[in-house]
């Protein structure tokens, strides 16, 4: 029977650090958030994050435009939150109106204030070893992994997904902590077969409860980052948990796992920094 990885525990412990961090060092730290439309998920989101910022001491700035902002506008607040000293962090939360063009809002965000990781520039730090923001559900994995005495050197790790917020970047932290990684996706042949070769084995595919035990190793960790919402109305990730659960070593649970990482390292990434700036006690994740 597997341990289950508390990822609420994590994450409160690493929103503790950052609220300790602020106090000692006498910090000031500003996350600018903008919300474009009513999207009822985006809005829930976006109210976590508040409330994360409360708590590590981080100022909030919200930003909530109506659904009828067009892409012009959006790109002169980016631009004027990008010369405001005042603010070290910008956060356009995603999905944007489909009027609005999502890669050219990413690319008009400073890469020194992309606290999400997603600028192509800190993509690309990622990619060749340099210090930079790092997305943000990937780096919370690391730190699940590492929390929870998982030794990552030298393991076998399978991730499946390849999407650039999750599968790539987790992919390259993965090999930045020496691990051996496979990354799998639509095309791949015989994916159980791939994925029983996994000493820690990472789900972002999408699909719910689609990985069950015929692809899991006897004593692999497994890492679920989907969540989707069934008929019964209760959560699930992309593992079927009941089925796995018996066969791995660790494994997080739908919810409580992932999903609180998410908004914990993007307090690390507020109150840290993007590790360029030698004056910023930035803690290497």
């Amino acid at each position: 029977m597997a341990d289950i990885i508390d990822g609420k525990m994590i994450s409160n412990q690493i929103k503790e650090e950052c609220r300790e961090t602020v106090e000692k060092e006498k910090l000031e730290r500003a996350l600018a958030v903008v919300l474009v439309g009513d999207d009822p998920a985006s809005a829930v989101y976006v109210g976590n994050k508040k409330k994360a910022c409360d708590f590590c001491g981080v100022k909030s700035v919200s930003h909530e435009l109506p659904a009828s902002t067009t892409e012009e506008e959006l790109l002169e607040l980016v631009d004027k939150l990008n010369r405001d000293d005042s603010i070290n962090g910008i956060l356009v939360q995603l999905p944007l109106p489909s009027h609005i063009d999502e890669d050219k809002v990413i690319r008009a965000i400073s890469p020194d204030k992309d606290v999400d990781g997603f600028h192509p520039e800190n993509v690309g730090r990622l990619s060749i070893g340099q210090p930079g923001y790092v997305s943000c559900t990937p780096a919370g994995i690391i730190q699940l992994l590492k929390r929870s005495g998982v030794e990552i050197a030298g393991k076998s790790c399978v991730v499946i997904g390849r999407s650039n917020i999750v599968g790539k970047p987790m992919a390259l932290l993965m090999l930045r902590e020496n691990a051996t990684v496979t990354i799998c996706h639509s095309k791949t042949r015989d994916l159980p077969a791939v994925c029983k070769q996994a000493d820690i084995l990472i789900v972002a595919i999408g699909r719910p409860k689609m990985i069950d035990a015929s692809y899991v190793k006897e004593g692999a960790v497994v890492i679920d980052v989907g969540i989707h919402r069934q008929e019964n109305g209760k959560l699930c990730g992309d593992v079927d948990f009941d089925s796995v659960e018996p066969v791995a070593s660790k494994i997080t649970p739908v919810p409580g796992g992932v999903g609180p990482m998410t908004i914990a390292m993007l307090m690390h990434n507020v109150v840290y920094g993007n590790g360029a700036d030698a004056d910023m006690p930035w803690i290497a994740i």
